[in-house]
């Protein structure tokens, strides 16, 4: 018998009459066959047993299998009918279950159909009497038996990775759960959320927020590489949607994220994705105030535009606090750098030394070096910026400085635009 009913009508009457009659004669002793083969299978797939109520799937894929095919070929039935039995879709939803690859559950039909193809061939004789008919009996079960299996295994495959995906999606959808209830402050019990998110949630929580413009970004490759680089193998990750993902790392001390300390971190970030750290904190009070900081560092980095691919919090803090409200931002840089408050070239050469000379407390060689000029250039530009400002860059250091930080930060954001120059 071949794989179609077309083939079947080619072959000799009395060949088709002897393919049927066996077919019928093994359908009498289905449960035998289907206890023996899950035996077979056993010896070599030990996993088949590891339950019993794996077990008894187990055995119920061979037997309705077996009855399936062996019916077909009894009518004649063409093997593109064949679909996969119930029995054999909850097996391979079972195996998904139980996490066991899709290559381990595809073993049970090239084991069952070896077991097949053994018996067949061991007892052709006491099922074929006629040497004649034999061989183009057993050629023919098996080439259908073969068109079988890769039929049917195919949709047991197809079911094994839909089950897979919906796991997948459920234990997602509860991480995600837990960890906006977590962020939101609600009443959790930890070791449970521990186990929920499959992240420890004592000792040091550094929070991280990926996103970038593009669909096609690898964040979760990301969000892995930031969790490497602090030695955190399995960061806990969250997306936020498709462009957009929340991380946290587990360290038993507090990472450095200094610029030195990130500096490796760099050259491993997509040109397009940009990353935002929230502070180091204990516990899970951490978790969450490390999470927050990173989302308002997203929202700075956001303001400023495009600039470095990775931003600490602890550098824009002071930034983050006083651009809550921009308009009131705008309003403090003007009051506090004056004509220095506009959009252009010399005065953003003239803020620059002005802010190197505050960083360095009023060192003119620091402030050279820092930005790479002659110690006169800078106290020449010094002396530009406080002609334009107003006033000397002593008066209302504190002020100042903090003008002068929230300018470097977030630039025209909070600048009079040269075109509104006075």
């Amino acid at each position: 018998m071949g794989v179609s009913a077309g083939e079947q009508a080619g072959l000799p009457e009395a060949l088709v009459i002897e393919l049927r009659r066996t077919a019928a004669e093994l359908l009498g002793d289905v449960t035998a066959y289907a206890d023996d083969m899950l035996g077979y299978i056993l010896e070599r797939i030990p996993e088949a047993g590891a339950d019993d109520d794996l077990r008894g799937l187990t055995l119920g894929s061979c037997s309705s299998n077996l009855e399936a095919v062996l019916s077909m070929v009894r009518h004649g039935i063409d093997v593109s009918a064949a679909t996969a039995p119930a029995t054999a879709l909850e097996h391979a939803r079972a195996m998904a279950a139980r996490g066991y690859s899709v290559d381990v559950m595809l073993r049970f039909y090239r084991i069952g159909h070896a077991y097949f193809s053994e018996r067949l061939l061991s007892g052709i004789t006491g099922f074929v009497p006629d040497p004649a008919l034999a061989l183009p009996v057993v050629a023919n079960l098996q080439s259908y038996g073969f068109a079988y299996v890769d039929r049917i295994s195919s949709e047991v495959a197809i079911e094994y990775v839909a089950e897979l995906d919906r796991i997948q999606n459920r234990v997602r959808a509860a991480r995600t759960d837990a960890v906006r209830g977590w962020i939101a402050g609600d009443q959790v019990d930890l070791r449970r959320a521990e186990r929920t998110l499959s992240h420890r949630l004592t000792g040091w929580q550094t929070a991280f927020v990926c996103w970038t413009d593009r669909d096609d970004a690898d964040l979760g490759r990301v969000g892995s590489t930031i969790g490497a680089h602090f030695g955190a193998l399995h960061p806990l990750l969250v997306p936020d949607g498709v462009q957009a993902l929340w991380g946290w790392v587990s360290t038993t001390h507090s990472p450095d994220l200094t610029p030195e300390g990130l500096a490796p971190l760099l050259d491993q970030v997509p040109a397009m994705v940009r990353i935002s750290l929230g502070m180091p904190a204990r516990g899970p009070g951490g978790f969450r105030s490390s999470h927050a900081q990173a989302q308002r560092g997203r929202r700075i980095v956001e303001l400023a535009g495009p600039g470095a691919p990775v931003t600490s919090y602890a550098d824009i803090a002071l930034v983050d606090t006083m651009s809550g409200d921009l308009d009131l931002a705008r309003a403090f840089v003007a009051a506090e750098l004056g004509a220095l408050a506009v959009v252009g070239r010399r005065e953003e050469e003239e803020r620059r030394a002005l802010l190197a000379v505050l960083d360095a407390q009023g060192g003119l060689a620091a402030a050279a070096e820092e930005l790479g000029v002659h110690r006169n250039t800078v106290l020449q530009r010094l002396r530009r910026a406080e002609e334009r400002r107003g006033r000397l860059a002593t008066d209302r250091v504190a002020e100042l400085h903090a003008a002068l930080r929230l300018v470097q930060v977030l630039g025209p954001v909070v600048l009079t635009p040269e075109s509104d120059r006075p």
